[in-house]
């Protein structure tokens, strides 16, 4: 048996699978492609999958990876073949290895953002405010004994350095974020409360995730 991780993407319509749904879709996509898998132990054995860093709905990636333990004597390249075959439109394996760091090496995440407005040169200058901020105030859902409430926390902390400009009729925002199992800003709530703040209307957007990081900002393989 071994260990091995597959890198893969996932865009398009494909953002709008959800981390459980995409779990099923690689139980199934595994099965498709005859590999045999270590199964976990108990009442409800199941083949192992590990994520490295569960993606939010509605977000690209180009660096998503999935750990799995074989027990076939196959080669990387081989694996890649199969369970390409198998995944749907939208999520493809990117690369397939066998040395890998542990998922709480990761501390960033770069993100490039991209919106247009019906007055880009206006929603550029109020981003720009909002992000030069000393608090970035966000309002997550939360609970408060059994009442549903919002509370506000400042993001601002979770923010490590951006750039913003105007290109091809677009606002392109990239920008590196705290994340990880122990620190982690969502995406979506960045997007969210940025748009609550410069109270515009966005006419479309997008969000990538370009690449995980360490903190020493290595890429995370």
């Amino acid at each position: 048996m071994r260990e091995i991780r597959l890198r893969f993407s996932k865009t398009g319509q494909a953002k709008y699978i959800s981390h459980l749904d995409t779990n099923r879709v690689f139980s199934r996509a595994f099965a498709r492609a005859k590999l045999n898998l270590w199964f976990t132990q108990g009442f409800n054995p199941h083949p192992y999958m590990s994520f490295s860093l569960p993606l939010s709905l509605g977000v690209e990636s180009l660096c998503e990876n999935v750990d799995i333990k074989i027990l076939d004597d196959i080669s990387n390249d081989e694996v890649k073949k199969r369970v390409n075959d198998a995944l749907p439109l939208g999520i493809r394996i990117l690369d397939v290895y066998d040395d890998f760091m542990d998922c709480h090496e990761i501390v960033y995440s770069d993100y490039v953002y991209k919106f247009e407005f019906l007055d880009n040169e206006k929603a550029l200058e109020k981003i720009k405010e909002v992000l030069q901020s000393d608090t970035i105030m966000a309002q997550k859902k939360g609970k408060q004994g059994k009442r549903r409430v919002l509370k506000e926390t400042d993001i601002k902390q979770f923010i490590e350095k951006y750039s913003i400009s105007i290109r091809d009729n677009q606002i392109v925002l990239n920008i590196r974020l705290l994340a990880g199992p122990d620190k982690n800003l969502n995406p979506s709530l960045l997007f969210d409360t940025i748009i609550r703040l410069i109270d515009m209307d966005y006419e479309w957007k997008s969000i990538g995730r370009i690449s995980l990081l360490t903190k020493d900002f290595k890429e995370y393989k």
